[in-house]
């Protein structure tokens, strides 16, 4: 019996297609191997795209822009105005009074010394006319803009309503440091004018050089602006809840009197420590010696929860507010 040669018969040679490479059993050509492991290859993981140098910029165009629009607004500027009139009047007076002769007590301490005048102005508008002047700029801030119907305009721009909401917050905050400055120069130069300078005594009967009383004017004015921030935060917040401005400067305003007030009653004491106007007057730890940096401390933790909390509500309300307008 003779053994057929599979190879070379006419019927093995049918099924393969002409020019084909034949098979070695167990082995894979190596363009199927190629084409098996890109069909099977993970999908690569999209890297996150990197802003431009034009989108970086942007943010500071944008916040530029409204840093002009907040400084060119007659508004804000007589506020302003108004702001830096009222040290130069309670210098007036202080002189007036103390030239009498006889007063004791905080008129004794400014007419005796030209530095005094600023701790003494900064105590008496922290706790209503700053406040109101920073809160017209952030209570305006998003509400205003919707009601002139400007809100819409501004969204379409590639901005985001994240980057447009810090925009807005960062314009206000820089108003409030702006009042606080303009109340601390107005009553440094009207005290300069008034009364003698030279060493200053503080609270605790220690005498510090006037270099040194002018460092702590400083310290004084980046305190009470941070808590001027802080009360920009809930203004901010408010005026995304609305879109008629003066409702959010109200709403704002009247929860810093209501504030006030709670803090005069004695027996409210225990939640005293939560209302925010109770940490603006907390600067006065410049006025010891050593400063007492435990009690600016505390006060620039209050600000920054306030902050953090009316900005997270204002970036909920405003992320997912359908705007109309």
């Amino acid at each position: 019996m003779s053994t057929v040669d599979t190879s070379t018969s006419p019927g093995a040679g049918s099924g393969v297609r002409a020019g084909e490479a034949r098979r070695t059993p167990g082995l894979v050509p190596v363009a199927e191997t190629l084409e098996t492991t890109e069909r099977h290859a993970r999908p690569e993981t999209p890297t996150p795209p990197v802003p431009s140098a034009r989108e970086r910029w942007a943010f500071w165009r944008l916040l530029g822009s409204e840093l002009g629009l907040t400084f060119r607004r007659p508004r804000n500027l007589a506020m302003l105005a108004v702001i830096a009139c009222v040290p130069v009047i309670i210098g007036v007076t202080l002189r007036i009074v103390g030239g009498q002769g006889g007063m004791g007590g905080i008129i004794a301490d400014v007419a005796g010394n030209s530095l005094m005048l600023t701790f003494f102005a900064l105590s008496f508008l922290v706790l209503l006319m700053m406040p109101v002047a920073v809160t017209v700029v952030a209570g305006d801030s998003v509400a205003g803009e919707a009601g002139a119907g400007t809100l819409r305009y501004l969204l379409a721009a590639p901005a985001g309503r994240t980057r447009l909401l810090l925009v807005k917050y960062l314009n206000a905050a820089i108003y409030a440091y702006a009042v606080t400055a303009v109340v601390a120069l107005s009553a440094l130069l009207t005290g300069l004018v008034l009364f003698p300078a030279g060493p200053v005594t503080l609270l605790s009967g220690t005498t510090i050089t006037m270099a040194e009383g002018l460092l702590r004017i400083l310290i004084a004015v980046g305190y009470v602006g941070a808590g001027m921030a802080a009360l920009a935060a809930i203004g901010l917040a408010l005026s995304t809840f609305t879109e008629v401005s003066i409702g959010a400067i109200a709403g704002t305003i009247v929860l810093v009197i209501v504030c006030q007030v709670l803090r005069a009653i004695p027996e409210l004491d225990s939640i005293t420590p939560y209302l925010l106007p109770t940490w603006f007057t907390n600067f006065d730890a410049v006025l010891r010696a050593p400063v007492d940096f435990g009690a600016l401390r505390e006060g620039l933790v209050a600000f920054g929860a306030y902050i953090a909390l009316f900005g997270s509500i204002a970036w909920a309300r405003f992320s997912g507010k359908d705007i109309t307008s």
